[in-house]
């Protein structure tokens, strides 16, 4: 259970500094923001369009995106639905001009985090940043903790498994865990879960 405890330090440490994806048409006149967020120790990518956003969000772990409603090609709300099928738990920032009801409706249907009108200014994306990210944090410790008591029970149930429904029962569980820990961006863990699976395996391998 040791190494459980030094890979959520590693996590807690990790997410003192955050990496963002700031999807925006208009991305080159918010470069002092962007600059701003750097400043802070955050890491910054862009996008200015929605198809290059999720191209990015599927390619790598953000631990948080800000995105612009009114984009051309894909508008803001297209873009959340489809990040939003991939990485559920990934922290969005709905940013628009339009304080429409239906369209805040609408964005926080898809489970934005928060949203933000324009213009903003570098002290209210900051708050947003922060509060978002630190109910992510705690979403993603959460998993770990919960994972870490279950890896137990799924240890001591592999060792009385005997039969063909047991492996199954025991590796449908595995698959729910890897779901939860790939939303995390967690890849600290994947050798602990491949270890796990392979232990599974194993035994009933010639069933």
């Amino acid at each position: 259970m040791a190494n459980f405890n030094i890979i959520i330090k590693t996590i807690k440490i990790r997410h003192m500094q955050g990496k963002i994806l700031w999807a925006d048409d208009e991305i080159e006149l918010l470069k002092p923001h962007v600059l701003f967020l750097e400043s802070k120790g955050y890491q910054v990518e862009t996008a200015t369009n929605g198809q290059d956003a999720i191209e990015k969000a599927l390619g790598e772990h953000f631990d948080i995106i800000f995105l612009d409603e009114n984009m051309p090609g894909l508008s803001g709300l297209e873009t959340l639905a489809q990040i939003k099928e991939h990485s559920a738990l990934v922290p969005v920032v709905m940013i628009t001009k339009s304080e429409e009801e239906n369209l805040m409706e609408d964005a926080i249907g898809n489970k934005i985090s928060d949203y933000l009108i324009k213009p903003v200014n570098p002290n209210q994306i900051l708050l947003s940043l922060k509060k978002a990210l630190s109910l992510s944090k705690l979403v993603s410790e959460r998993t770990l903790i919960n994972y870490q008591q279950e890896f137990r029970k799924i240890s001591n149930d592999l060792s009385f498994a005997s039969t063909y429904q047991d492996w199954v029962n025991l590796y449908l569980k595995l698959i729910y865990w890897e779901l939860q820990l790939n939303e995390t961006g967690e890849s600290t863990m994947e050798e602990i879960l491949i270890s796990q699976k392979t232990n599974a395996i194993v035994p009933f391998r010639n069933l």
